[in-house]
């Protein structure tokens, strides 16, 4: 790194994540699933088909159109995914 390089933090953390992928009724989903202190309990979760990520904890399962919006999805297809996630996070 050059000497102007300013961080505005540099952490190791250890992790605790889990791959899974399944299907939808109309999408299938290959998720990520990383468990860290980092973000206030909450988990970060990738979708690896669509690079499309979140942060998400159970409030934001519970925030209308947040899946929807966050991975690009349908209403059917977030619905999928939020019940998922429900269980997991």
């Amino acid at each position: 790194m050059s000497d102007e390089t300013f961080f505005l933090y540099d952490d190791t953390e250890k992790t605790e994540t889990r791959f899974v992928s399944f299907m939808g009724k109309n999408t299938r989903f290959d998720l990520a699933i990383t468990k860290t202190s980092r973000h206030y309990g909450k988990s970060l979760v990738l979708n690896m088909l669509g690079s499309h990520f979140a942060i998400i904890g159970q409030d934001d399962l519970e925030e209308e159109g947040y899946l929807e919006h966050a991975f690009n999805l349908t209403e059917e297809d977030a619905m999928e995914l939020r019940e998922f996630l429900a269980e997991v996070i």
